[in-house]
């Protein structure tokens, strides 16, 4: 594995200040103090806090859109490709726990990315309806509201980085397994 960058390093270090504090919290002065530099320093490796949230936003954003793509143009049928998505979401946030709260939580104070953050989500979100509604078109799934079902799968999704960090010793794969029984199978007997 590569050395981590300054600039790296000051973007893991902000995204853990953004996920205590709240973006609007955070100045410079508080990621410089964290770091041990003067806030002066800082401008050498990035241009201004609005330029690393949108570094960490945007990259999960894309990181999610990817996955999703290739999720999407499989061919698996309809019940696989949403246990890959569960995957997918697991892996991207038990490595990303900081950045996932700024992606959760902070997308809003975008500027300049704001509309691109928009598309990827929506996008995401279209493409995670077209595999629920071809899995009821298949019967491979309920015949039930895309909407409600996709909101309920992709809300504990999205909190999974909470979640993760409570857990000291946890198991990526029985967590993505036990997500798949309970999200894509239920929780009936």
């Amino acid at each position: 594995m590569k050395p981590e960058t300054r600039q790296q390093e000051i973007i893991r270090v902000a995204a853990k200040l953004f996920k205590e504090k709240g973006y609007s919290a955070v100045t410079m002065r508080d990621l410089a103090k964290e770091m041990g530099i003067k806030a002066s320093s800082l401008y050498n490796h990035i241009s201004s806090k609005q330029d690393i949230l949108n570094t960490i936003i945007i990259a999960l954003a894309e990181e999610f859109t990817d996955g999703m793509r290739r999720i999407q143009s499989s061919n698996t049928n309809c019940i696989t490709k949403l246990k890959q998505i569960i995957e997918l979401h697991v892996k991207i946030s038990s490595q990303n726990i900081y950045g996932m709260a700024s992606l959760n939580n902070d997308w809003m104070h975008l500027q300049d990315q704001r509309d691109y953050y928009q598309k990827l989500r929506i996008d995401y979100e279209n493409d995670f309806r077209a595999i629920l509604k071809q899995g009821i078109d298949a019967n491979e799934i309920v015949n039930s509201n895309p909407e409600v079902m996709m909101f309920s799968i992709l809300t504990t999704l999205r909190s999974l980085y909470v979640w993760i960090p409570k857990k000291e010793d946890i198991n990526l794969s029985e967590l993505s397994n036990t997500l798949n029984q309970i999200l894509i199978e239920g929780i009936n007997k």
